[in-house]
């Protein structure tokens, strides 16, 4: 009997998952639901915070932050200057405050008290980390943020929007996981009943925005996007600010998958051109032309 060549072998499995891999992504754009644009007021989240800006996640919720003409203040609490966060107080919209400890927020109330959503992206990678350290920067840290906040804040309605991450489970064998879940549900434990609302976001793979990523991360990127299993930072930051927008259509414990994240960011996306368009229709209304 003849043996198959060695070619055959080592080829077949590839063509296999690429017919699957564009056969996912077709399905994916074809089956597209989009969300309906939203036509209401956005909720009063004038003022916002954001926490872990100088890291990937967070730098993206700031550009898109600083591109959003609904924001008109941001507190960029943090323990380093980036030339993002340089660029936002250049422009005097955003107002830095370095701060080192985050299991204490006593000397940032003044800050937080003027926030009426919070962003949060602190985080860190497993590698190398105990679960002591990675369950206090992941569930302490936010937790004792949250504390501080509503004590502190007289607004009526706070929202809180948590980076969390996809395939998490209170069972899983990895560590990371079953402490983001421990977050989560401390989070929405300490919301409930209250006038704070706790919004997680579970993405797959977060690409850097366009302008920090290099090639390595922009390839993954382009990998895993046809197939809806990535996002850019700056998408996170717009269906962020869309969820916060549309203030009690979301609740305490609402989790958005990567999916959802793709789909806030483009409604989010279309509320701003839409109302771009609107602007440039009353300017010309006003102006004769």
């Amino acid at each position: 009997m003849k043996l198959p060549r060695l070619r055959t072998v080592l080829l077949t499995p590839l063509v296999l998952f690429a017919v699957l891999y564009v056969a996912a992504a077709v399905k994916l754009a074809v089956d597209d639901d989009p969300v309906a644009t939203y036509e209401g007021s956005p909720a009063g989240n004038e003022t916002i915070a954001i926490f872990g800006a100088s890291g990937t996640a967070g730098d993206g919720i700031l550009k898109a932050a600083l591109a959003n003409p609904d924001i008109k203040k941001i507190h960029v609490i943090t323990r380093r200057e980036t030339p993002r966060i340089a660029e936002g107080v250049a422009s005097g919209k955003v107002q830095m405050t370095l701060h080192m400890d985050y299991l204490e927020y006593s000397a940032v109330r003044e800050q937080i008290a003027q926030a009426d959503a919070v962003y949060w992206a602190i985080g860190t990678s497993s590698v190398g980390v105990d679960e002591k350290t990675y369950g206090m920067i992941h569930v302490d840290f936010p937790m004792r943020f949250v504390a501080e906040w509503t004590s502190v804040s007289n607004a009526a309605d706070l929202s809180f929007h948590y980076i969390s991450s996809s395939d998490i489970s209170a069972d899983s064998r990895m560590m990371w996981a079953r402490e983001k879940v421990r977050a989560e549900r401390a989070l929405f434990e300490f919301a409930e009943g209250s006038n704070l609302r706790v919004i997680a976001y579970r993405p797959d793979y977060i690409g850097p925005t366009e302008e920090q990523a290099h090639i390595g991360q922009d390839l993954l990127y382009w990998f895993f996007a046809p197939v809806k299993s990535a996002v850019r930072a700056t998408q996170i930051g717009q269906a962020m600010f869309e969820v916060s927008a549309r203030g009690p259509q979301f609740d305490n414990g609402d989790r958005l998958g990567t999916w959802n994240i793709l789909r806030y960011s483009d409604a989010y996306e279309r509320r701003q051109a839409h109302n771009n368009r609107r602007k440039e229709e009353l300017e010309s209304t006003d102006t004769g032309y």
